[in-house]
């Protein structure tokens, strides 16, 4: 319905532009949207607002211009002009009980278009931080991802779906360290740990779980540890030391 009210307004357009000489170059894209309230009608559309400054006319002249030029349409029961000019479109019964019929007939095929036909898309969406525990929003943002991607290729795109694991770099060596420091703790060290690492409790539960999978495998004194390491930690100076060290 949204692609038949544009292609009546566009058909409006092209007749005002050689029958008025608006001088319109170039038509701009026609947004239609649906209404808020269904009091203003189906269906709302802002081009007379767009084309004012063109123009150099008030939205509403131009509104008035546009509905006069507008092609009938059995599917179109009313039009009226709102606000500073925007256009609503009141949608017959009839043509809206059709639509249910289409949906139902194309069934899995309802709404694919070739919008997108020959582009390439590329949709990179959730890669969860792996430094910290799940929670419901990167399930949340998967499901977004997924239905973005699901969308563009429906309309013809050709989707390439990108996660990045993040399994690599300065955050996993802060992970590493971190873990490392606290099952150290577990296994009778006495370390410092460092300001920046990791705090949460899920670090703690991480090294007891090393822990009992590897009993003191992987202990060393926390003499031999921090040999390399400044007595007392700096203050607002290189913390990173304690994580390169």
């Amino acid at each position: 319905m949204k692609q038949h009210i544009a292609e009546l307004i566009r058909t409006a357009l092209n007749e005002l532009n050689t029958k008025q000489q608006w001088n319109i170059t170039e038509i701009p894209t026609i947004q239609v949207d649906l209404t808020k309230d269904k009091q203003h009608g189906d269906f709302a559309c802002n081009i007379a607002l767009i084309l004012a400054k063109s123009l150099q006319r008030k939205p509403r002249d131009i509104a008035e211009n546009i509905i006069a030029a507008l092609p009938s349409s059995s599917r179109i029961t009313k039009i009226e002009i709102a606000g500073p000019g925007f256009i609503n479109f009141f949608v017959s019964s009839t043509a809206l009980h059709a639509m249910i019929s289409d949906i139902l007939s194309a069934a899995e095929q309802y709404g694919k278009k070739e919008i997108g036909k020959g582009k390439k898309v590329l949709v990179e969406f959730v890669s969860s931080n792996p430094t910290g525990p799940l929670h419901v929003g990167h399930g949340r943002h998967a499901a977004y991802g997924a239905v973005v991607a699901n969308l563009l290729e429906t309309v013809g795109y050709h989707v390439h779906r990108e996660y990045y694991i993040n399994d690599a770099g300065r955050q996993m060596d802060i992970l590493a360290v971190s873990t490392w420091m606290r099952y150290l703790s577990l296994c009778g060290e006495k370390i410092s740990f460092p300001a920046n690492g990791y705090q949460g409790e899920y670090i703690i539960d991480t090294a007891k779980a090393l822990q009992t999978q590897f009993k003191n495998k992987f202990q060393f004194s926390s003499e031999k540890t921090l040999s390399n390491l400044p007595l007392d930690e700096p203050q607002g100076g290189d913390k990173e030391i304690y994580i390169d060290a």
